[in-house]
């Protein structure tokens, strides 16, 4: 089994945070939005990954060396691929040409989810969807009566289905989702300025693959500051029953309400914690009150009483009542 995930966007939707991180790389509850998304397909996938390849822009070696470990971390092979132009998900996917091959999953790396299920791998494949109330951003699908897919509508300007696409596919013939990914690209077949997956995956169902449809318990996105803050407080509810608060965390006269996530070596003062907080490492809170919030690696704040919050790394904040959002490197003195 592979794992194919595209990440080459360039997440202007949680800008700032996405101006010196790419977005899969944001951590939710501790962990890299791409690790948690990586973790669990291979929790779902019933067999061993042997690889996992990754499709990003110009990210830099060290975002580079960071997916390779990974990868690494969980016994696959790492791969990395690059797209040089945003051309749409099927030009995305087709970047990683070499790797589809044989059982694939693929995975667009903004969004997590929980399932109940172990991946049927003699199935032709499996589209993972969730029922949401406004489907319009989104490819949906329609079922038969055997919830067989019968078609596939990108982001449809009139209802057709409450059933989203959430960004994951599971495809038993990874060379015939290549050969009808480069039919798209050789025939200049676009839509909405576009090469889309769902033209792939329409032109395969002509030909005989029978797509399922995988329903999933949870589905978080992480596109904007509020969804990713909404996603970290619904991790740490998964894992509260897990320690997340580092023994090597230096917390003083302080109440964590739990759950949260504090790393190790940061160190919080006279503070009230919680619920749902994400602190990062060598971050320094000092006299603040904070709940639903991200704080990332290598900050300090201080006076600071704020809730669905999310701040960078290396930022310095000084203040009151707030909700939100800096980047990397910013200072605030209030």
């Amino acid at each position: 089994m592979k794992i194919i995930v595209p990440m080459a966007g360039r997440g202007s939707r949680l800008r700032p945070h996405t101006l010196t991180v790419p977005k899969p790389l944001v951590p939710v509850a501790g962990k890299p939005i791409v690790q948690r998304l990586v973790e669990d397909i291979t929790k779902v996938c019933g067999e061993p990954v042997d690889e996992i390849a990754f499709i990003i822009g110009d990210f830099g070696a060290q975002v580079e060396k960071q997916l390779i470990n990974v990868a690494e971390g969980l016994g696959a092979k790492g791969t990395v691929y690059h797209q040089e132009e945003a051309l749409g998900t099927a030009h995305a996917i087709l970047c990683a040409k070499e790797s589809l091959k044989g059982n694939i999953v693929v995975a667009f790396a903004d969004t997590l989810f929980k399932a109940d299920f172990t991946l049927d791998i003699s199935t032709d494949g499996i589209i993972w969807v969730s029922q949401i109330d406004d489907p319009s951003a989104f490819g949906v699908v329609k079922l038969d009566s055997d919830k067989v897919i019968t078609e596939f509508v990108e982001k449809p300007d009139t209802f057709v289905s409450d059933l989203a696409i959430i960004g994951i596919y599971y495809f038993k013939d990874g060379a015939f989702l290549s050969d009808e990914l480069q039919y798209l690209i050789d025939n200049n077949i676009k839509e909405k300025g576009e090469f889309q997956l769902t033209n792939a995956l329409e032109n395969m169902k002509q030909k005989g693959t029978k797509f399922k449809t995988g329903a999933v318990r949870e589905w978080l996105d992480c596109g904007n500051k509020n969804a990713t803050v909404y996603s970290n407080q619904r991790v740490l509810e998964f894992e509260k029953n897990t320690n997340s608060v580092s023994e090597k965390a230096n917390i003083e006269n302080s109440i964590i309400i739990q759950p949260c996530y504090i790393a190790e070596n940061a160190t919080v003062k006279n503070s009230i914690i919680g619920p749902h907080v994400s602190v990062g490492n060598n971050t320094v809170i000092t006299n603040c009150i904070i709940e639903n919030s991200i704080i990332q690696n290598d900050s300090a704040l201080t006076r600071a009483n704020i809730a669905d919050s999310m701040v960078g790394n290396h930022a310095t904040y000084k203040g009151g009542n707030k909700d939100l959002s800096i980047g990397d490197y910013t200072e605030i003195n209030e």
